[in-house]
C-alpha cells in the first residue's frame, strides 16, 4: 500500500478526529490512541482528537468530547472497523474527509470514505498502523509504542493467532525497542482481584459442552445478579472455554438490554469460523469473530451451524 496519499490528507487538514468501533477491545483503543500520539508527535501544530464509547481499555481516559462544528473541515480516521453500523459515534458523516483503516475480512460499506485500507494479512490493526508509520518515517514515541503493542498482543491472543508471524514479531520487537511498557500491560490484562476470579469461576461453570462446542448463554438475569457491564460478560468471558483439548469451538451469547440484541462472540482453535459469523450479519477474524443476534432461537441456530461445521472438519 502506498501510504503517501494518507500522509497528504493529514498534511492538508488542521483538525483530525479518530474513530473506531463501538465496545472497543484493546486493538481498537490501542490503534486509536497510538495513531493520535504519532500524529501529535510528528505534527504538533495540528489538533488531533479521539472519540467513542469508553470501557476499561480506555485506561487513561483518553476519549474526548468533540463539538459537531469541529467536524466541518476535519479529516476523520476510522480504525479497526469497516462497517458503518459498528462505528462508535456516527458524526464521522459530518467530516470533510474520511479514511478507513481495518484488518478484518468484512467489505467496507462506509460510503463517505475517500481512502480505504483493508488488509486482512495483518493480525491486528495496531500492526497495520505501526507498519504504516514506519513506512512513512514517522516518529513513534513511547506512549504510542505502548498502546500499539497492547493492541498487537491482545488481538493475536499473546501471539497465538498470527497471519504473518515474522512481521508480527518484527513489529513487536520494534515497539518494545521504542519503549513499549510490557510489564504494565500484562499486569493490567492478567492480574485480577479475588472478586473477579470468583466471578469468572461462576461463568466458567455455566458453559455447556456438546459435540466439541462449548457455549454460554447470558440473559438479563446475569446483570440482576452481578454489577457488571455487557462487554465484560460478552468479550470478557468467552475465552474461559479456551484451551480445552476436546473443545475446538467456543461461543458466548450475552443479552444487551440497551440495544435489545444478543451479542455473540465466537472463537476456535484451528478452524475457520468467520463465514458463519458473516451469515448472521457479523464478521471479524477467521478464528475470532462475532455477530449481533435477534433472538435466542437464532442463537440456537448459530450453535447448530457450528456443530455442523465441526463435523465437516473431522
Amino acid at each position: 500500500m502506498n501510504y503517501q496519499k494518507i500522509l497528504s490528507k493529514v498534511m492538508n487538514h488542521q483538525v483530525i478526529i479518530i474513530h473506531r468501533h463501538s465496545k472497543p477491545d484493546f486493538d481498537a483503543i490501542g490503534s486509536q490512541v497510538g495513531w493520535k500520539e504519532i500524529l501529535v508527535e510528528n505534527f504538533p501544530n495540528k489538533a488531533v482528537y479521539v472519540v467513542g464509547d469508553q470501557n476499561r481499555f480506555d485506561v487513561d481516559k483518553d476519549m474526548q468530547e468533540v463539538p459537531d462544528a469541529l467536524y466541518e473541515n476535519a479529516l476523520v480516521f476510522i480504525l479497526d472497523v469497516a462497517v458503518k453500523h459498528m462505528v462508535s459515534d456516527e458524526r464521522y458523516k459530518l467530516a470533510k474527509d474520511v479514511i478507513v483503516i481495518d484488518h478484518h475480512k468484512n467489505d467496507c460499506d462506509i460510503d463517505e470514505a475517500s481512502i480505504v485500507v483493508s488488509d486482512s494479512s495483518y493480525s491486528a490493526c495496531a500492526e497495520l498502523i505501526t507498519d504504516m508509520a514506519l513506512e512513512l518515517n514517522l516518529k513513534i514515541n513511547q506512549r504510542a509504542a505502548s498502546f500499539l503493542y497492547a493492541g498487537l498482543v491482545t488481538d493475536t491472543g499473546r501471539f497465538q493467532w498470527m497471519h504473518q508471524p515474522e512481521r508480527v514479531f518484527l513489529v513487536a520487537s520494534i515497539l518494545t525497542g521504542l519503549g513499549a511498557k510490557t510489564t504494565e500491560l500484562y499486569d493490567f490484562l492478567y492480574v485480577d482481584t479475588l472478586e473477579n476470579k470468583q466471578l469468572k469461576t461462576f461463568f466458567q461453570n455455566r458453559f455447556v459442552y456438546e459435540d466439541g462446542v462449548a457455549y454460554l448463554k447470558n440473559d438479563k438475569d446475569v446483570f440482576e445478579k452481578f454489577n457488571i457491564d455487557v462487554f465484560s460478560v460478552s468479550r470478557g468471558m468467552v475465552n474461559l472455554a479456551a484451551g480445552i483439548e476436546e473443545i475446538k469451538i467456543w461461543l458466548n451469547f450475552t443479552y444487551d438490554a440497551e440495544k435489545d440484541i444478543i451479542l455473540g462472540e465466537f472463537r476456535s482453535r484451528g478452524i475457520k469460523i468467520v463465514d458463519i459469523a458473516k451469515k448472521y450479519g457479523g464478521g471479524g477474524h477467521e478464528q475470532a469473530c462475532g455477530a449481533s443476534l435477534k433472538s435466542w432461537a437464532e442463537v440456537d441456530n448459530v450453535i447448530s451451524d457450528y456443530k455442523a461445521l465441526l463435523k465437516e472438519n473431522k
